[in-house]
């Protein structure tokens, strides 16, 4: 089974439903919907849960409204900050859209 891995920071986030979306670059676009991954933390590398994968996504740096940003448990101006400091030059990015089983 594949895993996803997430900043720590968001294992409360996902554990609570409050973050539904992921937004990644294409290195991690091979996510399918319908699939079960197991979710980790990226420092730690420890497994808490497992995802389903609902859809994945084509969306512009640029298209990135207050739904995403909802849909990360963050604000818009976050959520873009956050993408820049991760992906400086990106444009486009796959979301992936989830739910904890």
């Amino acid at each position: 089974m594949q895993t996803i891995t997430f900043f720590q920071r968001f294992e409360n986030d996902i554990l609570a439903g409050r973050k539904t979306i992921t937004l990644r670059d294409k290195s991690e676009s091979h996510f399918e919907a319908g699939e079960t991954v197991n979710v980790a933390n990226l420092e730690t590398a420890t497994c808490y849960g497992q995802l389903h994968i609902l859809s994945v996504a084509w969306v512009k740096f640029d298209d990135l409204n207050s739904l995403h940003a909802q849909q990360e448990n963050m604000t818009l101006v976050e959520l873009k900050t956050l993408i820049r400091e991760i992906y400086p030059e990106i444009q486009a990015l796959y979301q992936i859209n989830f739910k904890l089983l």
